[in-house]
C-alpha cells in the first residue's frame, strides 16, 4: 500500500528500509526516503510503520549491521 503518495513510497519499503537496511526512526526514513517532506499527511502512517518495524528488529537477533542509503538530491 502507498503511504506517501508525494514520493511514491509503499509500506513495504518502509519496512525495508528498517528491517534490512537499518533505519532507526522516522526522520532517517524522511532523508532517505523523503516520506513527510511535502504535504506531511503520511507523517502518522509512516511513524506507526517505523515504530512497529523497530520492536520487530528488537525483538529478533541481529545479524549484523545494515548501511543506510540516502536518496540522491534532484
Amino acid at each position: 500500500m502507498y503511504v506517501c503518495l508525494c514520493h511514491a513510497v509503499t509500506d513495504r519499503r518502509i519496512r525495508q528500509l528498517v528491517q534490512e537496511e537499518g533505519a532507526s526512526g522516522l526522520r532517517q526514513v524522511q532523508l532517505c526516503l523523503r516520506v513527510g517532506t511535502q504535504c506531511g499527511k503520511c507523517i502518522p502512517a509512516a511513524r506507526e510503520i517505523v515504530h512497529a518495524e523497530i520492536g520487530r528488529r528488537q525483538a529478533a537477533p541481529a545479524a549484523d549491521s545494515p548501511r543506510l542509503k540516502l536518496v540522491s538530491s534532484r
